[in-house]
């Protein structure tokens, strides 16, 4: 069967048509999809007849929560999402003063084999469509409401492609995903509440800048030089540095937006007063900042951790070469917050 929640409204409207019925359905069908609700017969407004034509050739995504973690320490919440095949991915959600920030996945597993990641322990399931990626979103938002967990109504109003798998390794997908919530007859996000992170597949980049150059970019860089990239990333291996920051600065020029380096901290891999010295040389007179995490450790990696007063170091350092520097807020500290920690936990 069709996954309806994978469609544009454009493709809905042409299935109304190939359906024999008016093209205004695909306003009030897109509208229920966008509402969460994944049963036909829930979808008032439409005709008994079109409901049983669309129960018989469509399906809806719609995951089962397998797990989920809360923490105590801030309400970041953690879940374990469970398609109809088995695969499952994780999405963790945030509250911020301004409202909720959701991080999703775009892929089943990663093949991208970066050593200090979870997500890449078993390597690649599969891609996910951008119906699926979209019931993340939505599966999340349904449990807030029916836990009454919304009363300040707040709504999920930013969202991070930076949990499981590469983006830009299943871009098809994930550019129809960013249309769809980007659509204003649906959640209607705002391109700018919206940023893709990548490990650096170069030609990706040029074409995500020309597709959509109000979104935000953030790229994981994590070494200064490709000796210690290339031992972190093997991505680095085909997309060296410099290759990489070439990239970037197109995206800059072509886009005027600030570019974002995430730069996790490992001890005595990439944490030195020299490594911190070569990453402002590297990044100077670029319209960037720098995203600065202490490791998340993977047990088996052989990676270990910086203490949170070296990262602040690290920034201060960075600060004073005129390289805008944040540590990253660490959410969900108490709970398995970190990219594939829960999925590997429950063997996905």
């Amino acid at each position: 069967m069709k996954d309806l929640l994978s469609l544009e409204i454009n493709e809905i409207e042409n299935t109304m048509k190939d359906l024999g019925e008016p093209t205004y359905r695909a306003s009030q069908i897109f509208s229920w999809l966008s509402k969460g609700i994944t049963d036909f017969n829930e979808m008032k407004n439409l005709p008994k007849e079109l409901k049983e034509k669309l129960s018989r050739d469509y399906s809806i995504v719609n995951p089962i929560i397998r797990s989920q973690q809360i923490s105590r320490e801030d309400g970041t919440r953690k879940y374990l999402l469970e398609f109809q095949d088995g695969n499952a991915v994780e999405a963790v959600l945030m509250k911020y003063k301004y409202g909720y920030s959701i991080c999703i996945s775009s892929q089943a597993g990663c093949r991208m084999g970066c050593r200090f990641c979870a997500s890449t322990v078993n390597g690649l399931s599969r891609n996910l469509s951008s119906g699926e990626m979209l019931s993340e979103v939505l599966t999340v938002e349904k449990s807030l409401v029916e836990k009454s967990l919304r009363k300040d109504n707040l709504r999920i109003g930013h969202i991070v492609i930076m949990g499981t798998g590469e983006p830009l390794d299943n871009y098809n997908n994930v550019s129809k995903f960013i249309r769809l919530v980007h659509e204003p007859k649906g959640l209607n996000i705002s391109m700018r509440n919206i940023t893709l992170s990548t490990c650096g597949i170069v030609p990706m980049i040029d074409r995500f800048s020309e597709d959509f150059p109000q979104t935000n970019l953030a790229i994981s860089l994590h070494g200064v030089n490709d000796e210690i990239r290339s031992s972190m990333m093997p991505i680095n291996n085909k997309y060296p540095v410099a290759d990489l920051i070439a990239a970037a600065k197109r995206y800059t020029e072509k886009t005027g937006r600030r570019i974002t380096f995430e730069y996790t901290m490992v001890n005595g891999i990439n944490d030195s007063d020299e490594d911190g010295e070569k990453l402002a040389n590297l990044l100077r007179n670029m319209l960037c900042h720098v995203n600065i995490i202490p490791l998340n450790k993977v047990e088996g990696s052989g990676f270990d951790t910086v203490s949170k007063q070296r990262a602040f170091e690290f920034a201060k350092l960075l600060e004073e070469r005129n390289i805008k520097a944040t540590v990253r807020r660490e959410l969900g500290g108490d709970i398995d917050a970190a990219c594939g920690q829960l999925r590997l936990k429950n063997n996905h």
